[in-house]
């Protein structure tokens, strides 16, 4: 079945969009183009709160013989911009009837929504406040997903992004970290939610710095004041990744598929407790290796700075340290955070060294106070203290550093000292 649609849709059609609904129980389809569409709904789930906080809604839809269409094709039927938006506008019509039938008064409605869509027309989607006004859907359950890709018209996304959260609904930005994505679209339109892309749990998965990149933009979407969830999650490994790297929410095929069969989703329960006991007997069995270290080598760091105590110089006080495989080297630093004479390098550093980072070898009068392990040695003299692994700026090579204050003719000195956070790395 064919349509002609005008340019221009009026605004607001709902009336427009009504008659291509039909209603069957309880369940709602749509015609568009001689196929019959159907709402699917994925799961989403809270990691903390171990259960189901939202719904992500998929169209799926169906030829005559009742095959799938995937939606790719389905997307590239209108011949239209004005039969483009129709289509968006008939698949949230279609999810939000159903999603208005499930036994569920609690949790979110995720819908997507093109930036090429929410920009078009003279109109923010007033359309859209017409549809729950009609439905009687909360506005404050719906998260709106802008996909994240380049548009033509930045600030009409950003007046309908107002639009949207001035009706009281959530937004999210969809597919974050993939293709075009960058911070300047979470600096101007300051979403709720991040989805990050699947991509970057692919990556992590196979790669162990990609894991730290995926941990550490985690951890600077919370500081922007964005909770953030990780999709694609398809099997166990990877929820353990994503349970390690601090997201609030997941979704994916380990958990659960896009479910066509509306009335099972309030049965869709995951065992996130198994996982986070997993995660956690995980986490005391190679408990923070970084914690190991400081058993292993606080008696030689306590060895050492007893000896510059005793008036001992750095290169005899620190010989059984440099002289320790994983040890790259060894510093004085004052209660300034200046550092104190020349850093000490063991032998394999000085061996493997890349020229390439030359220029920042020489760390005389260099000034660490800006480093965490510095103050919290100073904060609490005579503990031995250890960082997370990190870059370090003197060779560009992992590593963690061990710290300890102790007392030095009525002042405070810290000694530190570096560790390659890799075995299999050199310096």
């Amino acid at each position: 079945m064919s349509h002609s649609f005008p340019e221009m849709i009026p605004a607001p059609e709902v009336d427009l969009l009504s008659p291509m609904l039909d209603q069957q129980g309880d369940t709602w389809t749509a015609s568009f183009r001689g196929l019959k569409l159907r709402t699917a709904l994925q799961p989403i789930y809270s990691i903390s709160h171990k259960r189901t906080v939202g719904y992500e809604a998929l169209i799926r839809a169906f030829d005559t013989d009742n095959s799938a269409v995937l939606p790719l094709h389905l997307f590239e039927l209108p011949d239209s911009e004005a039969e483009n938006l129709l289509l968006d506008r008939l698949c949230r019509y279609l999810h939000i009837r159903n999603y208005s039938g499930i036994k569920d008064q609690l949790n979110w409605l995720f819908l997507n929504v093109s930036p090429r869509v929410v920009t078009s027309g003279s109109q923010s989607d007033s359309f859209f406040g017409a549809l729950l006004e009609k439905t009687g859907l909360p506005p404050h359950r719906i998260v709106m997903e802008i996909v994240e890709q380049p548009t033509d018209d930045a600030e009409r996304l950003k007046d309908t992004v107002a639009y949207y959260r001035k009706l009281g609904c959530l937004i999210a930005i969809d597919d974050f970290g993939a293709g075009h994505s960058n911070f300047e679209r979470i600096w101007n339109l300051s979403p709720d939610i991040v989805k990050l892309d699947r991509t970057l749990l692919t990556r992590a998965t196979e790669d162990q710095r990609a894991r730290q990149i995926l941990n550490g933009m985690v951890s600077l979407l919370h500081q922007s004041g964005c909770l953030v969830l990780l999709e694609g999650v398809e099997t166990r490994d990877q929820a353990m990744i994503a349970i390690d790297a601090g997201v609030d929410f997941v979704q994916g095929f380990y958990f659960r598929r896009p479910c066509l069969e509306l009335e099972e989703l309030p049965q869709s329960l995951a065992d996130l407790e198994e996982l986070l006991q997993d995660y956690k007997k995980r986490k005391q069995i190679t408990q923070d290796p970084t914690q190991q270290l400081v058993g292993f080598f606080s008696t030689p760091f306590r060895r050492a700075t007893e000896k510059l105590q005793q008036g001992q110089r750095m290169l005899q006080a620190c010989f059984e340290l440099l002289n320790h495989p994983t040890v790259s080297r060894c510093y004085l630093v004052d209660d300034k955070g200046v550092q104190i004479a020349d850093t000490l390098v063991s032998d394999a550093t000085i061996r493997n060294q890349d020229l390439r980072f030359l220029p920042l070898e020489n760390t005389t009068s260099a000034d660490w106070f800006r480093q965490q392990y510095l103050r919290q040695a100073l904060a609490q003299p005579g503990n031995l203290h250890v960082t997370t692994p990190y870059l370090c700026v003197t060779g560009a090579y992992m590593c963690v550093t061990l710290s300890l204050a102790y007392q030095s003719e009525g002042r405070l000195n810290v000694l530190c000292c570096d560790i390659l956070a890799n075995t299999d790395q050199t310096p």
